[in-house]
């Protein structure tokens, strides 16, 4: 689903040369999602716009389905510790978490810490289940009022018809009134497919590696890192590679039937020890494998991504993001799904670069 009001502008300069001039979307212009607000669990209940999802409605080759993009706005100061997503249907009845591919919480209005892009602040698929950090320890501090954009996918690989689907996603805080916890966190994400545009690719038959490497824009320490994968991956890990050491490095889970159900999540803190530290000028690579023993090509098959929770060093914050920003601009197009004219794309594409 498209939003026209959201359609990219394409300004033609006062200047001969005709130069392209890009306007960002405007996320504000986004549905509002439908909030709720548990003051004595300390949960914010965020849930997308239903959708119809047949059977064999499959991200490979198949599709899927996408539920509206959305904003919200947060109802309360809050320092994020832990999520869950579920899926419900119409009258709030569980749906099986096998229908998730994959949910993004995004702030537009900070910068990732490893590229000049909206900041995603938790990411999660079928396998993701519920995470949380210490309470006391480490959490994600928003202001009442920020502004918040919700997108995800569902699939349905299942022999069952949902005749209505909602992604819904939970937020655990503790109210910024307190004292804990300790530390403000940023939230981070590498994606082998960086810097924007699908993060899926066609997965090769045998075995195979994609990677993307890049620098934080602050220094700090990694507290948790976690992944996302699709079926037939063997291993995803984070490197520094400045150091020539792995981070974190984790084989995904998997059922009888030889299904991905979970990645493990790496917690790099402990009695006395908090966190990686990471640095502006080292490199930092995550890399995915996969074996692909189809013997056929997969289409949108490989996709691997890591995130989890940074904390600065002392008297540094996450920068704000730079909305002028072309490749700001091209993830914004991208997440809020802005149609472009055909004409005019290739245009616009020789803006973008990479950072």
């Amino acid at each position: 689903m498209t939003y026209p009001i959201l359609a990219l502008v394409l300004a033609l300069a006062a200047s001969p040369d005709t130069t392209l001039i890009l306007t960002t979307p405007d996320p504000t212009l986004l549905p509002v999602a439908k909030v709720a607000w548990d003051e004595k669990k300390k949960e914010i209940q965020v849930d997308l716009p239903g959708i119809p999802l047949p059977m064999h409605t499959g991200h490979h080759g198949g599709g899927g389905g996408l539920p509206p993009v959305v904003r919200f706005e947060m109802p309360v100061d809050a320092a994020l510790y832990g999520f869950r997503v579920e899926v419900v249907d119409g009258q709030g009845k569980a749906l099986p978490l096998e229908l998730i591919h994959h949910f993004n919480l995004i702030d537009p209005n900070h910068r990732e810490l490893f590229l000049p892009i909206s900041r995603r602040v938790m990411a999660a698929g079928k396998e993701t289940g519920a995470q949380q950090l210490p309470w006391f320890l480490v959490g994600v501090p928003y202001r009442k009022g920020s502004l918040l954009v919700a997108t995800g996918m569902l699939h349905n690989p299942s022999m069952t018809d949902y005749d209505d689907a909602h992604m819904r996603l939970v937020l655990q805080y503790v109210p910024m009134t307190r004292p804990w916890p300790v530390f403000d966190a940023i939230p981070w994400q590498l994606d082998v497919a960086f810097p924007v545009g699908d993060k899926s690719f066609v997965l090769p038959p045998g075995e195979s590696s994609r990677s993307y490497q890049g620098s934080p824009s602050v220094a700090g320490k990694i507290v948790a890192v976690g992944g996302h994968v699709h079926e037939l991956a063997t291993r995803i890990e984070l490197r520094d590679v400045s150091q020539d050491k792995v981070i974190w490095s984790a084989s995904p889970s998997l059922d009888k039937e030889k299904n991905v159900v979970g990645v493990p999540v790496g917690k790099l803190y402990g009695f006395g020890r908090l966190g990686y530290p990471i640095r502006p000028d080292h490199t930092y690579r995550v890399t995915v494998y996969y074996n692909n023993t189809t013997g056929e090509p997969v289409e949108a098959g490989g996709m691997g991504v890591v995130g989890g929770v940074f904390v600065p060093e002392r008297g540094l914050t996450g920068p704000a993001a730079d909305k002028a920003d072309t490749l700001y601009v091209a993830d914004a197009e991208h997440f809020l799904r802005v149609q472009k004219p055909k004409a005019d794309s290739a245009a616009a594409h020789e803006h973008v670069h990479q950072h």
